[in-house]
């Protein structure tokens, strides 16, 4: 009944708006007053539907307000202009809508994985960056079905209206999970960190704990912390990578080089009152514990204080650097990226600012989000696997070569037994052409020869067995010792594979060992 209701309320507004749709004549250059209404009655339906609340309505609403839009002649289009509506709502080239898939599908099973974001209305972003991780997330863990929802209505109905793409709210998501028998419910929020979002997004669990397993896992940064100074392996790891892929779109060889052309890169983050503004701070730490001196943390909104646009130029400035790269510290570059970053037409925007200040030689910008980064990726899928293993839900991360871009990782490297273990339980990966080796050192002489696979197999005429390397390790109390090291192929990370061992008794074991937590290195 209420699909009936919505679509006879699309019917009317849409019959209300044709009859005044209609280009009528005016003295030249200017236009009607039939113009103006005809502008102005879709400025209202667009307004109508920039709301934060779904109703019965909404769905007739966004009809409505397209079907308005798509009547207007190119000149009334110009004409449109409200509160929140301008021309650009239903005109602006956003990339095509058909490439995204709001992942809205029923026959769920019994175990999900929502894929929580704010969300964007910009096409290209939320294929490459939200998709992105969805479809990590996805290969990483292929017996749960992922499902797609959005915390931010407006963009809910924006994307609604203009492209016909219907993707979950919330409730929408969860009311689904329930109609299709959902037992457990995995949450994995693609937020940066525990701000409001955040907040409200297991504040709308809460209804529905009787109901399924509800899991929640950790946002992109992970915990806030106490002070600016507390810093984490995933803000190590969202740095590196973050700053891998600007120094590389900047066409730089490295941040160094970049350094000495008199270069910085400017990261601009949304910014937030909430207490977990303080991770913002955490991140330049984070950076200046990398050594990485031309890379500053902004905000949109200036909070925290340090990081307002005014406050990041003179600081730039005051480093001496005479060229600026501005780019996103947002999983996704949405409307605060080509907007409040990069639109050189808005006075506020930080391009805007940077060259209105006279200090800077270039200042150019990389519209790009963060999601669509492996690393970044790798973390979300690490988050979901580490909320799974936290409640005892079976299922094991699956994550291929091709995930990790062609460069060296550290990481952790774990065995099934304490005689057979890596120093600190520690390696540094390597990855080339979609192939990855694992190098570590051992603790003594003791094994001479691993092989990648079963003992029974090793033994076998023309097995190749993986010679040792000589190392030196430093112990917790100083001392130093000559060790044994490998280089091992490794087929996938976060899932053990076998690994057998020979050492000086000349007999063969079989072992389990397994690869995680990989950290680009600098």
């Amino acid at each position: 009944m209420k699909r009936k209701i919505a679509l006879f309320l699309a019917l009317v507004m849409l019959a209300a708006v044709s009859v005044i749709a209609l280009p009528v004549a005016a003295e030249e250059g200017e236009p009607s007053e039939a113009d103006k209404e005809a502008a102005q009655k879709v400025a209202d339906l667009i307004d109508a539907i920039y709301v934060q609340t779904r109703t019965d309505e909404t769905d007739a609403q966004c009809a409505a307000a397209k079907a308005a839009w798509d009547a207007l002649t190119d000149a009334q289009k110009e004409l449109v202009e409200g509160e929140e509506a301008d021309p650009d709502y239903f005109g602006r080239d956003t990339g095509d809508a058909s490439l995204d898939d709001p992942k809205n599908a029923d026959e769920i099973g019994e175990n999900e994985l929502l894929v929580v974001s704010f969300g964007t209305s910009f096409n290209d972003s939320r294929a490459k960056d939200i998709g992105g991780i969805e479809k990590a997330l996805e290969a990483a863990f292929p017996d749960w079905s992922v499902r797609r929802a959005f915390t931010a209505q407006i963009i809910i109905n924006h994307v609604q209206a203009r492209d016909g793409e219907f993707i979950d709210n919330m409730d929408q998501a969860l009311e689904r999970a329930v109609a299709n028998g959902v037992k457990n419910l995995l949450i994995q929020p693609t937020h940066l960190m525990h701000g409001a979002e955040y907040d409200e997004l297991t504040d709308a669990l809460k209804g529905y704990a009787d109901k399924m397993n509800i899991v929640v896992a950790e946002p992109l940064l992970g915990q806030v912390g106490k002070d600016a100074a507390e810093i984490n392996t995933d803000k190590e790891t969202v740095a590196k990578a973050v700053v891998a892929e600007a120094v590389k779109a900047a066409g730089f060889e490295s941040l160094e080089a970049a350094e000495k052309d008199g270069a910085a890169f400017v990261l601009m983050g949304h910014g937030t009152a909430h207490l977990a503004k303080v991770t913002y701070s955490q991140m330049q730490t984070q950076m200046n514990e990398l050594g990485y001196r031309n890379v500053f943390i902004g905000t949109v909104e200036g909070e925290p204080e340090e990081t307002a646009c005014e406050n990041i130029i003179k600081a730039v400035h005051e480093a001496g650097y005479a060229k600026v790269i501005l780019r996103p510290l947002m999983v996704v570059a949405g409307d605060h990226a080509n907007n409040d970053m990069a639109d050189p037409e808005d006075d506020e925007s930080w391009v805007s600012q940077f060259t209105a200040s006279g200090f800077f030689e270039t200042i150019d910008c990389q519209i790009s989000g963060m999601g669509s980064i492996a690393e970044v990726q790798a973390i979300y899928v690490a988050h979901a696997q580490a909320a799974m293993d936290e409640k005892g839900l079976k299922a094991e991360a699956v994550a291929p070569a091709a995930a990790l871009s062609d460069g060296t990782y550290k990481v952790t490297f774990k065995t099934d037994s304490g005689m057979f273990k890596s120093h600190k339980n520690q390696g540094v990966l390597t990855v080339k052409d979609g192939q990855m080796t694992l190098h570590f050192s051992l603790e003594s002489k003791n094994i001479l020869n691993l092989y990648r696979g079963l003992a029974e197999d090793a033994v076998k005429e023309g097995a190749v067995l993986l010679q040792p390397t000589l190392d030196k390790v430093t112990f917790d109390d100083g001392l130093t010792e000559e060790v044994y090291g490998f280089d091992v192929p490794v087929p996938i990370i976060g899932e053990e594979f076998d690994l057998a061992l020979v050492g000086k008794k000349g007999t063969w074991y079989d072992h389990k060992v397994i690869v995680t937590d990989p950290v680009p290195e600098a």
